[in-house]
């Protein structure tokens, strides 16, 4: 089951008390304060995990506690350090305040560990309070208390390509033609319910992440058809490809599709409408006069028609010059 947000409870552990101790031993009948250090709290730590897509395992265990340290012991010990809660959570999550909003981290690499609750100190022993005046000392240190505060983790998918486009536009049939992944495809709106990430691998060892983002609709970038839980997955892509039906059977008309896509991308913000972008023209095989075709390049700017591909996911035409078209966009653009 794929979900993109959790809600979790984190608590880092307590430091343990300082002990409270005096040496005692025959023919010492001096042996002074020997009280040891609690120890220090366990923390919770996140790590990032690039085999992970999803924050399901949280919605069985909310809660993320860390141990607390143990109390010191007399004969100078000092107690046990408690136990780090180890997470590992998908690449690209963030985690959040759930009170203030506050983005606490962004985990964007693989085994990039992150402290999310340090663990309190462990107090001092009565050993560190002896003095010249004060050689039998009764003070201690408690613990220094752990954090504890309820967070937000939201999952934003990373891949260097995004598909953006209607439901029904393609987008799955052209994952699943160019990789393998095998995405739900189906012949009826929002097949795709969630992002599905697929590997195109290049011919020198290299390969390119290209993720299915759900259909978009219009006014999506106010939340219409589940858009703003859609459009946060493009933020992590590097390059957008929208895939545009141009068939006689399009739910929209190429031109129009395109003009909503372009819109709703703008008015999200986030400054996703600045990356980069190539257009896949698909279904050409249902548009064999390319009538269809002809008349959306004829609304497009000159300045975005070179970057118009006419493709079709079911036959695989024209594919490879697209890829190879990504592949040097992607080039010009910083991971």
């Amino acid at each position: 089951m794929f979900i993109d947000t959790a809600n979790v409870f984190i608590k880092s552990g307590h430091g343990g008390r300082g002990c409270l101790s005096f040496h005692r031993e025959k023919y010492m009948p001096k042996g002074g304060p020997d009280g040891g250090d609690g120890g220090k709290g366990g923390s919770v730590i996140f790590i990032g995990d690039s085999g992970l897509n999803t924050l399901s395992k949280f919605r069985y265990s909310p809660k993320l506690i860390a141990e607390n340290g143990q109390p010191g012991e007399g004969n100078q010990c000092s107690g046990k350090k408690g136990k780090d809660c180890k997470v590992t959570v998908p690449c690209g999550t963030l985690v959040r305040n759930a009170q203030t909003g506050e983005l606490i981290c962004d985990i964007l690499a693989h085994d990039e560990e992150v402290v999310v609750a340090e663990g309190g100190d462990g107090g001092r022993g009565n050993q560190h309070f002896a003095t010249a005046r004060n050689q039998s000392p009764h003070r201690t240190e408690p613990g220094w208390p752990g954090v504890g505060f309820k967070a937000v983790l939201e999952l934003k998918v990373m891949a260097d390509v995004g598909l953006v486009g209607f439901p029904n536009a393609g987008k799955s049939s052209l994952l699943a033609a160019v990789s393998k992944a095998h995405p739900k495809i189906a012949d009826y709106a929002f097949t795709t319910l969630h992002p599905n990430l697929g590997v195109i691998n290049m011919s020198d060892y290299r390969s390119i992440v290209m993720a299915d983002i759900p259909g978009l609709i219009e006014h999506a970038s106010e939340g219409k058809g589940l858009g703003i839980q859609f459009l946060k997955h493009v933020e992590r892509t590097r390059v957008l490809l929208f895939v545009i039906d141009v068939s006689f059977y399009a739910s929209v008309p190429p031109g129009d599709a395109y003009r909503i896509l372009s819109k709703e991308i703008h008015e999200f913000g986030h400054d996703i409408e600045g990356k980069n972008k190539l257009i896949a023209a698909n279904k050409m095989d249902l548009d064999p006069d390319k009538t269809q075709l002809k008349d959306f390049l004829s609304q497009l700017p000159d300045r975005e028609r070179k970057n118009v591909f006419p493709i079709s996911a079911a036959t695989k035409q024209g594919l490879k010059p697209l890829i190879q078209a990504l592949d040097k966009l992607l080039f010009a653009v910083p991971e």
